[in-house]
């Protein structure tokens, strides 16, 4: 690989890798304008419509269920094009990559502080310039105040999904490693 892609990839990643945080401080501060602005114009969002605007339109009443927040980035994985090697590209580097993060964040409702292991699912492209999230899947562990235990509380307190959390269950992975093993030993909640 030439110095040039090289260094392509490699910026490609840092400006990446900016934009959970950059997410993160637009919700904890409530700058929905920025936190719009951090996803492609045309932005998917199923049943809830497309663009910027329907994209604001969905999530101002989201963060009214809370007061304050924060968001804590705990780590980020990029993955650039479809693979490492071989993904689309655009004239000096990739213009898609994929990525997971987790995050560990904090919401006031009301009296109780409520507390969610997450994990976002990423796809991201190149549009003009910019790096932007084309889409984001948030998977929760727990979401409980901070006095409980996920696992007393069904692992959802708040009680936004209606369901069980997806993770770690979600992953394949998990499945397989657990099958046939009996896991009342060490968890009262499988």
């Amino acid at each position: 690989m030439d110095t040039a892609l090289r260094l392509a990839r490699v910026e490609a990643r840092l400006e990446i890798g900016q934009l959970p945080i950059r997410y993160a401080l637009a919700v904890d501060s409530r700058d929905l304008d920025a936190w719009c602005a951090l996803f492609v114009p045309d932005v998917h969002l199923g049943r809830h419509g497309q663009g910027r605007e329907a994209l604001l339109a969905y999530i101002t009443p989201q963060v009214r269920w809370f007061y304050r927040s924060v968001h804590q980035i705990c780590g980020h994985r990029i993955v650039l094009g479809p693979d490492e090697t071989d993904g689309p590209r655009t004239e000096g580097g990739p213009s898609t990559a994929t990525g997971n993060v987790y995050c560990r964040a904090e919401h006031e409702v009301g009296d109780r502080w409520i507390v969610m292991a997450i994990r976002y699912d990423d796809m991201y492209r190149k549009v003009e310039g910019d790096w932007l999230f084309e889409r984001r899947a948030e998977h929760h562990w727990y979401a409980t105040d901070v006095a409980e235990r996920p696992q007393a509380v069904g692992f959802d307190s708040w009680g936004t999904s209606g369901h069980p959390p997806a993770l770690p269950g979600a992953d394949p992975s998990w499945t397989r490693f657990w099958t046939g093993t009996e896991t009342g030993d060490i968890t009262s909640a499988p």
